[in-house]
């Protein structure tokens, strides 16, 4: 090759077998970009040109093969294609945007038809547009370690496979399973993917390459199974007795499982069933339209925004104290070894740190830590662990009544009952025992972080940590700053929540500080509704339409009704009369205390937990509903756009009190901490993308039927009439 690469080195073997090394400088992961894209041509063009060759290995020199494309490349098609729209009309911009959109595919169908074999040596993550790129090799040997994944996930981030992935899976196994596969998006261990068929071979990492060369040197075919004169589907033809046993199944759990608010996975279905009717390269065509299309909805521009870019610059440490050195705790003090307590030892443990759990005695602290055991058993069971992870994992928690143990921890996070003088014990306690420089980390969920301060002798050490319930599954973390909470404790919890693989979002104190204020909303008119009289299961299912992962009944129940009258009750108190909803006190009232209602814990809340069965609604909720509403007359739209209103105004609420002050951080926040409708981009996303003046007028219309929840703040009211958005002021700060 007579012109240097950028991306990749190329090399040529005795044997005549070239070894292309995907390392790009200055970059710790591999991704897709146009010169890479243009490099791989060049590969390929190469390859072909010269006889001596007589394939090549494709290997990465990294510790992941890549993580696919980059993004950020597409979102500036996106304004390429508004800048030409703008010069030169909307035919020479879709023209343009639609080639530039399946250049990808272009490239990857060369390799695959440029009459040489090439081999994919993949070792660590490779993901989406890189997974495409060893689809389109004739051979493909996964390395056999826990660290190797494959996988197109574009699915999470509102895309879709658009290098050629919907039409080769869909060549490679059942159509079932290829459509499970393309609507799940998860990444896929070694042997498994072998066994569906996306893999020819798994080796030890250090033989992958020569396992690679090996097959090429045998005479392997560099004609991929769909060129082959009279190749047959794997489901055969689409109409045929086979496909209609798949179609109708396929579209009836596709309507079930994304209400038709997701474009990307009815154009995964699409591409499925128009792209098996026809030739690869027509296929591939019909792909790339869909992928062009899918590119401009605003569903995939928010999410993309949001889960992909957002996530990142926040994980990277967007929002991190900058002045303070980088701290990576080594142990870390529990106190309270109940659930949620048990849940952060155990990913605190998992993340290969020394947790000291504590509690009143030793036989609570053991109950915490057989918690984590039935946690990390639980992962065995599944695959996901060794019985050595457990051992190593158990090993690494100390469980212990003596506050003594916590005299090198350099973080205690408490995670006691909320209650201000249970709490400002405890700290007395910590402090007594804890290192001068160590941090001190409330748990607390309502409770003010600058009220529980003022029992620390060292406030500018005293932060919030908020975990979202169950923890090991959840990947928000919110950060309480305090009025006196010092950068250094900001910057130890950022990097501690870092550490064990979950999202840290910075917000300052406030009553329910962000998520918790935003799910009591949703919470709340769920119970508005069902006092209007609206049917429960209309309510539930309506929620879901909307976006949202449960209805606001049953994560009520998940969260306890008892929990819920007794912080409203504690919020009248403190608050007055006014600060509490009549309707909602009336039916919490006549669960709890009428009718032993708790939620899931004793079986009994909005829906009955019959032992072995799935939960039912309460067939008593009729007779607690003061009206009954006809289901035909009701709108379902404005159900709909109530249960996200009412949550984005909350939100709104935030950024105008300075709780959150950063729009990414509400946006990542409210997706990941509460489930806000994903495909919206989030709770400040959904007003951006609708318009502040459409979202307000909105507002005010659900205000004249509703009542003053829906009533739009300052900061709304002032976007709507100068035409402004939440993330303006990020592009001004860029």
């Amino acid at each position: 090759m007579t012109e240097a690469l950028k991306n990749f080195r190329f090399e040529t073997d005795a044997d005549g077998i070239a070894v292309a090394t995907w390392d790009m400088p200055d970059r710790s992961m591999n991704v897709i970009t146009m010169e890479v894209m243009a490099e791989l041509e060049r590969i390929v063009d190469a390859v072909v040109a010269d006889e001596a060759v007589k394939g090549c290995v494709i290997v990465s020199g990294k510790s992941n093969f890549s993580g696919g494309a980059d993004l950020t490349m597409l979102q500036g098609l996106g304004a390429e294609y508004e800048r030409l729209k703008a010069a030169e009309g909307e035919d020479v911009a879709m023209r343009h945007f639609f080639e530039e959109s399946r250049r990808l595919s272009l490239v990857f169908r060369k390799l695959e038809t440029c009459g040489k074999p090439f081999a994919a040596a993949v070792h660590g993550l490779c993901l989406g547009g890189a997974f495409e790129l060893a689809l389109s090799c004739h051979h493909r040997v996964l390395a056999d370690d826990d660290k190797t994944r494959v996988g197109l996930p574009e699915i999470k981030v509102g895309l879709f496979p658009g290098g050629g992935g919907t039409q080769r899976v869909a060549r490679l196994m059942q159509t079932g399973d290829a459509l499970q596969m393309l609507f799940k998006g998860e990444q896929i261990r070694p042997l498994m993917a072998k066994n569906m068929g996306l893999a020819h071979a798994v080796a030890p990492a250090a033989e992958l390459v020569e396992r690679a060369k090996a097959w090429i040197r045998e005479g392997g075919s560099p004609v991929a199974p769909w060129d082959v004169p009279k190749f047959k589907a794997p489901s055969g033809k689409v109409y045929s007795p086979a496909g209609m046993m798949i179609w109708p199944p396929a579209n009836a759990i596709y309507r079930r499982e994304t209400h038709d608010n997701y474009p990307a996975a009815k154009a995964i279905l699409a591409s499925v069933y128009e792209g098996l009717q026809l030739p690869m390269d027509l296929g591939l065509k019909v792909e790339s339209r869909y992928f062009a299309h899918i590119l401009r909805t605003k569903e995939a521009q928010a999410m993309i925004r949001t889960l992909f870019i957002s996530m990142g610059e926040i994980n990277k440490g967007a929002r991190r104290p900058k002045d303070v050195e980088p701290t990576k705790v080594a142990k870390v003090g529990v106190i309270g070894a109940g659930f949620m307590g048990a849940g952060i030892a155990y990913v605190t443990a998992q993340a290969g740190m020394e947790v000291v759990l504590i509690d009143r005695d030793q036989e609570a602290a053991d109950a915490g830590k057989a918690h984590c055991h039935k946690l990390i058993t639980g992962q065995i069971n599944r695959g996901k662990a060794k019985t050595a992870d457990r051992d190593a994992l158990l090993a690494r928690i100390t469980a212990t009544p003596d506050y003594a143990a916590l005299s090198d921890c350099e973080l205690v996070i408490e995670a006691v009952f909320e209650d201000p003088a249970v709490k400002a014990e405890v700290i007395a306690r910590v402090e007594a025992a804890l290192p001068e420089h160590a941090i001190f980390a409330s748990n607390t969920s309502t409770l003010p972080i600058s009220g529980l301060a003022q029992a620390s002798k060292r406030p500018a050490q005293f932060v919030g940590i908020h975990f979202f319930s169950p923890v090991e599954k959840m990947l928000l973390v919110e950060i309480i700053r305090g009025n006196q909470t010092g950068d250094r404790a900001v910057a130890t919890a950022l990097d501690y929540v870092r550490a064990i693989k979950k999202t840290g979002i910075v917000v300052n104190d406030s009553r329910g500080f962000f998520a918790n204020r935003c799910v009591l909303a949703y919470v709340k008119e769920g119970h508005k509704m069902l006092a209007e009289g609206v049917p429960p299961a209309m309510i539930e299912n309506v929620a879901r339409m909307a976006g949202m992962p449960v209805g606001p009944l049953s994560l009520n129940d998940e969260v306890a009704l008892d929990l819920g009258l007794k912080i409203m009750r504690a919020t009248e108190a403190q608050l007055g009369e006014s600060a509490v909803d009549p309707d909602q006190k009336r039916l919490l009232v006549a669960m709890v205390e009428g009718h032993g209602r708790l939620g899931r814990k004793n079986k009994r809340g909005f829906y009955d937990y019959p032992e072995g069965g799935q939960k039912k609604l309460w067939p008593g909720l009729a007779e607690i509903q003061p009206d009954r509403l006809d289901p035909d007359g009701i709108d379902i739209d404005e159900l709909k756009h109530r249960f996200l209103v009412v949550q984005a105004l909350e939100a709104a609420r935030t950024m105008q009190e300075g709780v959150v002050i950063d729009p990414r951080e509400a946006d990542v926040g409210s997706i990941l901490g509460f489930g806000f409708a994903p495909f919206t981009g989030g709770a400040l996303s959904y007003i951006d993308f609708m318009g502040a003046k459409a979202f307000v007028a909105l507002a005010r219309e659900l205000e004249a039927k509703h009542g003053p929840r829906f009533t739009p703040p300052d900061n709304l009211v002032a976007m709507a009439e100068t035409g402004g958005r939440f993330y303006d002021a990020l592009k001004q700060a860029a």
